[in-house]
């Protein structure tokens, strides 16, 4: 059985939690909390040197770290990644841009906002994400307006990527209620088979 090492408010374990609950694949979910340094363990290190979470333990001594990894990892083969190749690059090149233009905005801001209960503290930092934010949300909506997913049509793990912190993106001071389009998708994505929130380990 897979073993998943998480923190529950985590968009990023959330991802993984989602695909293997919408895969039916069975797993055990280890809860670490990070806010205590529970990734900084020697232990965990051992596993992921990095220190991050999720990382999927998918049997002894094979672990996998880097939650849109893990994504493509678990979904080779499943209706969640295309076969085309020009499809199944879209799916990356989707996940690409959240992890590079969209969560170091969005993820951040509601990190320090709703998960640390730190926005005095970070006040000026949260403000310079702003814009950027707004960009990566931006960009989402114009290609949303005319797709009903984000790649080929069809529910991906492009969408469960993005899904995860665009859906709490307000938690993070992001104003959702401007764009139409991502409101539809979100409904459309939560709407899936085996769909569970964030709050479900």
């Amino acid at each position: 059985m897979f073993r998943l090492y998480d923190f529950l408010p985590s968009g990023n374990g959330y991802k993984i939690r989602l695909l293997l609950t919408q895969l039916g694949i069975p797993f055990e979910r280890i809860e670490l909390n990070i806010l205590k340094g529970e990734t900084r363990t020697p232990a965990f290190l051992a596993k992921n040197p990095n220190g991050h979470i999720p990382v999927l333990e998918i049997g002894p001594g094979k672990v996998l770290s880097e939650s849109n990894a893990i994504l493509f990892y678990l979904s080779e083969g499943t209706p969640f990644l295309p076969s085309d190749t020009w499809e199944r690059s879209q799916v990356l090149q989707w996940l690409f841009f959240e992890q590079y233009s969209h969560e170091p905005y969005i993820a951040t801001s509601r990190f320090w906002i709703s998960i640390l209960g730190q926005a005095d503290k970070y006040r000026e930092a949260i403000k310079q994400k702003r814009e950027p934010g707004y960009a990566a949300l931006t960009l989402m909506e114009k290609h949303l307006t005319h797709h009903t997913f984000l790649v080929g049509e069809c529910y991906t793990i492009a969408d469960i990527g993005l899904f995860a912190y665009t859906h709490v993106a307000d938690e993070g001071g992001f104003e959702l209620t401007k764009f139409p389009a991502i409101q539809a998708w979100l409904e459309r994505v939560q709407a899936q088979p085996q769909h569970i929130s964030i709050t479900q380990g």
